[in-house]
């Protein structure tokens, strides 16, 4: 199933999950199972479909890779808005599959905000963390439901971090000014260029404080089973340490949860791709003829060099 959205050039798509699984199944037992058992695996399949059909539950899948602006936000933000516009609260579920180290406040601050959408709404939600749910990560963490991870998953790191380099005496040194007009007190704490006064530096430390303190009540709010204090260190743990300190709920994958889900529920994953340009897919297409022609152009060279030695060979020694 595709959908195409409008505000910027990409396309939602669509899979059930049940059916790529349950057709690389039959495909697997058609190649190495007897007919009793290929028979049973079609019966087994059967039953599941029914039962499915009968409990009608739907889980919708989605997939979050951050990066330090958190771009992959836009593509969130569209996909929750079809899962909210579609499924039934309450009775659907939704997974996602977060991945992030963290980043910008503001960015992960509305992709956090994209989940309590879902919250909201009265959606049970699940975060499964395979490889790593930190800073900005966890604050989107935080939000499920309930929280999975695997064994040595990075989870946690409640903290803010902020680095400013500083040039001033490099321009001294070169007999070069910074000028900085601003209007406003605070307007502008610390600098690159300027020569930061102490003022300065402690109204920057204090706004790191704040926001600080922002974090930890949004995960205190959402997950008070945690002893915020005591994580919000700024350190991380992993996996079993994290279940241990109530960051997370449960050990366990992404793959082996999901898998777990298909045999009662109609699981369904939306991954949203950026369509390519017209130059992206000229070059695509170039790439796909060059991988074609290549290897029929170095096979025909080999066979040339070969024979030409071939020849020489028989030229020098005929008994050969």
């Amino acid at each position: 199933m595709l959908f195409h959205t409008t505000k910027f050039p990409a396309e939602i798509r669509i899979h059930h999950l049940n059916t790529r699984i349950n057709d690389q199944r039959k495909k697997i037992a058609q190649s190495t199972a007897s007919k009793f058992e290929l028979l049973q695996l079609t019966q087994q399949l059967s039953k599941e479909s029914r039962l499915r059909k009968k409990l009608n539950q739907k889980i919708y899948v989605l997939d979050f890779k951050g990066d330090t602006a958190a771009s992959a936000v836009a593509q969130l933000r569209e996909e929750i808005t079809l899962i909210l516009a579609t499924a039934k609260a309450g009775k659907d579920k939704v997974v996602v599959r977060l991945e992030s180290p963290g980043g910008m406040v503001h960015g992960y601050g509305l992709a956090a905000a994209q989940l309590v959408r879902l919250r909201e709404a009265g959606f049970h939600l699940t975060i499964c963390v395979d490889k790593v749910a930190a800073s900005g990560g966890y604050m989107m963490a935080c939000i499920g439901s309930e929280i999975l991870a695997a064994p040595f998953a990075i989870v946690g790191s409640i903290g803010v971090v902020a680095q400013v380099p500083n040039f001033n005496r490099l321009l001294k040194q070169n007999n070069i000014d910074f000028e900085l007009y601003t209007a406003g007190q605070y307007k502008r704490t610390v600098t690159m260029f300027g020569e930061n006064t102490e003022e300065g530096k402690e109204k920057f430390e204090e706004e790191l404080q704040q926001t600080h303190h922002l974090f930890k009540s949004f995960v205190e709010k959402y997950r008070p089973q945690l002893n915020v204090e005591k994580v919000a260190t700024g350190e991380h743990w992993y996996g079993h340490d994290a279940q241990e300190l109530n960051l997370v709920d449960r050990i366990q994958t992404s793959d082996e949860y999901i898998l777990g889900l298909l045999a009662q529920h109609d699981v369904y994953v939306i991954e949203t791709r950026k369509k390519p340009t017209l130059g992206e897919k000229l070059g695509i297409q170039a790439a796909q003829i060059a991988d074609h022609i290549i290897p029929v152009v170095m096979n025909k060279l080999v066979e040339t060099v070969l024979k030409t030695n071939s020849d020489v060979v028989q030229l020098r020694d005929p008994k050969l």
